[in-house]
């Protein structure tokens, strides 16, 4: 499953770009310059392969955040923190979720409020199956995916380009591939 969930993203992801607006720099299928770096890659980007890419995915952007925990509960929302994670970062991502779930339990009472601290352990693994178990029925599984899209729209609408200009040049494709409510 997770093999088709990279393909996917680095189909939306394309291949060897080097956008000088992109503070990333160099990026192939998606993979910035710094983050094959530090995955060990030390070639030229253009000749990163998929295979390294779809590793260092695996890696960086699924094991790493524990978003394969996720999935054990919902898969839906895992595939979202993934390709959220990989525009804004994981730990945004992870506090995307933390948050979310925090709003939606009710003042505590569906389970306790979460420390939206962007790591993903056992409390915020047991707070998404409470989550689930009150509210799947009810649609809850596409509220809380509509919830993370609309939390990293509006990272992309606003706190991106107040970060960075020259992001403006990306919100567009951003909206349009990433967004789905």
């Amino acid at each position: 499953m997770i093999d088709s969930i990279i393909d996917d993203l680095i189909a939306k992801e394309g291949g060897y770009v080097n956008h000088p607006s992109d503070r990333g720099g160099e990026t192939n299928f998606g993979i910035t310059v710094a983050v094959a770096r530090q995955n060990g890659y030390q070639g030229a980007m253009k000749d990163l392969t998929k295979a390294q890419a779809k590793q260092i995915y695996l890696s960086q952007y699924w094991h790493r955040p524990n978003f394969d925990l996720i999935n054990t509960v919902s898969p839906a929302v895992a595939i979202e923190l993934l390709d959220a994670g990989v525009l804004s970062g994981t730990a945004t991502a992870s506090r995307w979720l933390q948050l979310a779930l925090n709003r939606l339990n009710m003042r505590e009472k569906l389970y306790a409020d979460l420390k939206e601290d962007g790591n993903i352990g056992q409390k915020t693994v047991d707070a998404l199956s409470d989550f689930m178990r009150h509210r799947r029925s009810q649609g809850g599984e596409r509220v809380l995916v509509t919830a993370l899209n609309c939390l990293q729209g509006n990272h992309f609408m606003i706190t991106a380009v107040e970060r960075h200009n020259l992001n403006e040049d990306f919100v567009f494709g951003w909206i349009k591939h990433r967004i789905k409510l």
